[in-house]
């Protein structure tokens, strides 16, 4: 649908407002990328008749880009060397990003009759100075513009605060959109039934909604294809949809949009039966849309939506369709300005939180990249608005602090679960749910987006991964079992060639061999098991099929290990009709495409949920699960020999007790298991094995945390550090405010303080600064406020000290927290009023630098949703229909 709002009394042309802000100005003759000497302090004049001209402005610009140039990461997986400011900006993209602060200045005076003043443009650069998360950037920045208050106000302050500005005032200005609105009032008026819907004149759109709970090994087996929602995150979509249908009861003078103080009553929550289906909403407005949704279809635990969009016309478009009507001048400040003094170390009041500013709307399921000056979100799932499929995103810089949306001309559809990647000089985004094989290239020094061709392209997919190799964004997997390599310099795709390809499959392994990657197992879309596997080398773009002969049987929940020259795979389970819990695997060489079969001569009975490690000459296997009528957890294990294919037990005494799903590292002298549960009890304990005695040294449980989930973790250097968390018995929920510091040379627990201690909860965030450990936010239960309080705990001292309150962000759960190395920044989450938010605040704590961490494993991502059940229960597996 193409959207004309009315005919705008235009306000500018470029060139002339221009002229305009240069008269009484003398042109100066620049070098790219200094600082003209008659606008240095030394020689600063009267500030009532100083003006810039247009090359003095691009020249200041062009001296910002080249800091944020010079901390911009260029990926270590490039072969080539990073290029200079002025190959990848031209001197045109320079005046573009001079000429659209001028004219958000010029629209903000003309259209909103708010110019800016000096007032406001002195109070953003003191905002700059006393917020900056890094200072050491303003600081680079202030000098580039020569220290002088007058340029940093014009170049670098105006910049900020106009976009700020009137990205708040366009959204809902219904002089602009009431036009749109009429149409699309009229057009539902006309169309008013669900049966009507698809004849609107907006983007019309259908997704099923789907309330599971589930283990992971029942989720990665089912065939549903609509999005996935946990408890809580239904719960939030029926509040949504009542609101929006006006069935609601939350109390009065209470919007579902704000904070909320006071516990809810089960009389306060909406219910699904109140939510009618058949009907059309009323029209609903975001801050780039209007929509309309109907609920076709309900269950109990399933609701099908149709929602029609509209689309407002964005700011680029109205700016640039109003650009040639005639002029009016923009009013430079002539008032003296003061140079701010820039905080020392990213923050000067300690214990102190300050609001993020001007972030997007609050999502889900979106991709963030760093660029070294930047972080860049973008996409996502919102319950808030819509189809809920967004195509926004913003640049945060830490550095002056604050949020520019991403353009939205030529960006891609609106989706969730898409891959991003960062090249060095663009993002690249691809795929998603709901939306077909496109994706898009943004580069923020320009914020443009280049469409990626689908001439090609992988078959649309989610869920797939994405990797940069420094010259190509390589992707595979997700829905699909072919994938693709995309050279963003041509902008072309090469297939990975799909012919020997294994098929499609879910819960195989991978092993990277130093040239070519190996992926075997795992199960089919219908669910069942197979031994077949596939070699991809990207340097021929080439599969090669492994061979099935003396392959081991299919399987999944599986290990896999590479040794440095075999891929070694072992146990697992698979159904065809009957339970297999495998003690059987297989050495695969990728010269000789040979299978070797692994001993079952005193092999470790057959198992699934086990955890593998390499220590350089063997392949250690412990703990997992199998059932044969029975649950049975186990506490044994093996350690297999490739050299001379040959198993011996793991010693028993002093073993952690049975359990499953556990994890285990490899320290280089020894194998430390720990956590984990048995089906029937949530597990404190773990051991460390020494392979030269085949014995285990038991973890003391002497002031160990109490058994839990939910909790959070943290590796000091020295210390594992738990704290908080979740349990449930006979008599209910147990939120946790206890925790324990693990040394593993000593093998000893200490028992975190609970003096001063935070209020117990779960699924709140801890972070390490370097010498504390910050939890903050989390829930206590479904019927209490959630938490916007949080502690520092020294393990130096073994203290507590509270976490202010005063600014803090509103409490939340879900959020996330990074520490970056001066402070504390949370984003995002789900309030207590069950809406996902866009708010955050960054946290001040004055601890010191934070040390190079010890070398830990990778973790595998944790793909979909992924949150902890709280009342976690044995399962049966979800079994297929035998062939």
């Amino acid at each position: 649908m193409k959207n004309k709002s009315a005919c705008l009394s235009g306000f500018f042309n470029l060139r002339v407002t221009i002229a305009l802000l240069v008269c009484m100005a003398a042109v100066c003759s620049l070098v790219t990328g200094t600082v003209p000497a008659f606008l240095r302090p030394q020689g600063q004049g009267n500030a009532s008749q100083r003006t810039l001209t247009l090359e003095e402005r691009v020249s200041y610009q062009r001296a910002i880009e080249d800091v944020y140039w010079r901390h911009r990461i260029w990926p270590k997986e490039r072969p080539d060397p990073k290029p200079s400011l002025d190959a990848v900006m031209s001197h045109a993209q320079l005046e573009k990003k001079v000429a659209d602060y001028l004219r958000n200045s010029q629209a903000l005076e003309d259209y909103w009759q708010r110019p800016i003043t000096a007032e406001q443009l002195q109070a953003e650069m003191e905002r700059m100075a006393t917020h900056t998360r890094q200072p050491e950037v303003l600081r680079e920045l202030f000098e580039a513009l020569g220290n002088d208050p007058f340029v940093i106000a014009e170049c670098l302050a105006r910049r900020a605060l106009a976009e700020r500005l009137i990205t708040n005032w366009y959204a809902y200005d219904q002089r602009i959109h009431g036009e749109l609105r009429q149409r699309v009032e009229a057009d539902l008026q006309a169309h008013p039934t669900v049966e009507q819907m698809k004849q609107l004149n907006g983007e019309y759109t259908e997704i099923e909604l789907i309330k599971r709970d589930r283990t992971e090994d029942e989720q990665h087996q089912s065939a549903d294809r609509g999005v996935k929602l946990n408890s809580r995150e239904w719960d939030e979509t029926v509040q949504r949809l009542a609101t929006i249908f006006g069935e609601s009861t939350v109390e009065a003078g209470v919007s579902p949009a704000s904070g909320h103080t006071g516990a809810r009553s089960p009389a306060t929550r909406a219910t699904l039966g109140q939510i009618k289906t058949g009907v059309v909403s009323p029209l609903q407005e975001d801050e780039s849309h209007y929509y309309a949704t109907a609920v076709v279809e309900k269950t109990n635990d399933r609701l099908k939506l149709a929602t029609v969009e509209w689309l407002k016309e964005s700011l680029e478009s109205w700016r640039v369709r109003t650009e040639n009507h005639p002029p009016a001048a923009i009013a430079v400040a002539t008032t003296g300005y003061t140079l701010p003094a820039i905080a020392t170390g990213g923050c000067t009041d300690d214990d102190t939180w300050t609001a993020t500013d001007g972030p997007p709307l609050g999502r889900e399921s979106h991709t963030a990249v760093w660029t070294g000056s930047e972080m860049i979100v973008w996409g996502g799932y919102t319950f808030i608005s819509g189809s809920g499929y967004l195509n926004t995103g913003g640049r945060y810089n830490p550095g002056i602090d604050s949020w520019t949306a991403t353009t939205t001309m030529n960006a891609p559809a609106g989706r969730s679960g898409h891959t991003a990647v960062w090249t060095g000089s663009e993002m690249i985004v691809w795929g998603g749910n709901f939306v077909d094989n496109t994706g898009g290239r943004y580069n923020p020094g320009t914020d443009s987006w280049t469409a990626t061709t689908t001439v090609d392209a992988p078959t649309a997919r989610s869920g797939h991964t994405a990797v940069w190799t420094g010259n190509e964004m390589i992707i595979w997997g997700g829905v699909d079992d072919s994938g693709g390599r995309y050279n963003p310099n041509t902008d072309s795709w090469t297939s990975t060639n799909t012919t020997n390809a294994p098929a499609g499959r879910s819960y195989h392994t991978a092993v990277w061999t130093g040239s070519e990657m190996i992926i075997w197992g795992g199960v089919d879309d219908s669910g069942f098991a197979v031994n077949t596997g596939g070699k991809y080398n990207p340097g021929t773009n080439s599969w090669t099929a492994t061979t099935t002969i003396n392959a081991p049987s299919g399987r999944e929940f599986h290990t896999a290990v590479w040794s440095g020259s075999e891929m070694i795979v072992w146990g697992g389970y698979s159904y065809d009709g009957v339970d297999h819990y495998w003690n059987t695997g297989g050495r695969y060489n990728p010269g000789t495409d040979g299978w070797v079969a692994t001993s079952t001569t005193n092999a470790p009975v057959g198992r699934e949920s086990q955890q593998a490690v390499w220590t350089g000459n063997e392949m250690i296997v412990w703990g997992g699960y199998y059932y044969d009528g029975n649950d049975h957890y186990l506490n044994t294990g093996g350690r297999y020999n490739p050299s001379t294919n040959s198993w011996a037990a793991t010693g028993t005494t002093n073993a952690p007790s049975a359990r499953a799903s556990h994890k285990a590292v490899w320290t280089g002298l020894e194998m430390i298991v720990w956590g984990g549960g048995d089906g029937v009890n949530y597990l404190n304990t773990g051991g460390k094995y020494n392979t030269g005695t085949n014995n285990w040294m038991p973890m003391s449980n002497t002031g160990a945390p109490s058994a839990r989930t939910s909790h959070t973790a943290t590796w000091s250097g020295s210390e594992m550090i738990v704290w908080g968390g979740y349990f449930f018995d006979i008599s209910g929920d147990h939120y946790l405010e206890t925790g324990g510091r693990y040394n593993p040379i000593t093998n000893s627990w200490t028992p975190t303080s609970i003096t001063n201690v935070p209020d117990g909860r779960a699924l709140h965030t801890a972070v390490w600064t370097g010498s504390e450990m910050i939890v903050w936010g989390g829930l206590a239960s479904e019927d209490t406020p959630y938490f916007d309080s949080g502690g520092r705990y020294d393990p130096g001292t073994d203290s507590w000290t509270a976490t202010s309150t005063t600014n803090a962000p509103s409490g939340r759960y879900r959020h996330t927290a990074v520490w970056t190395d001066r402070e504390m920044i949370v984003w995002a989450g789900v309030l207590y009023t069950n809406t996902i938010t866009n708010t955050g605040g960054r946290y001040c704590a004055q601890s010191g630098p934070t040390p190079t961490p010890s070398p830990t494993p990778t973790p595998t991502p944790c793909t979909g949703r992924c949150e902890p059940t709280p009342r976690p229960r044995p399962t049966p597996h979800v079994r297929p229909t035998p062939r």
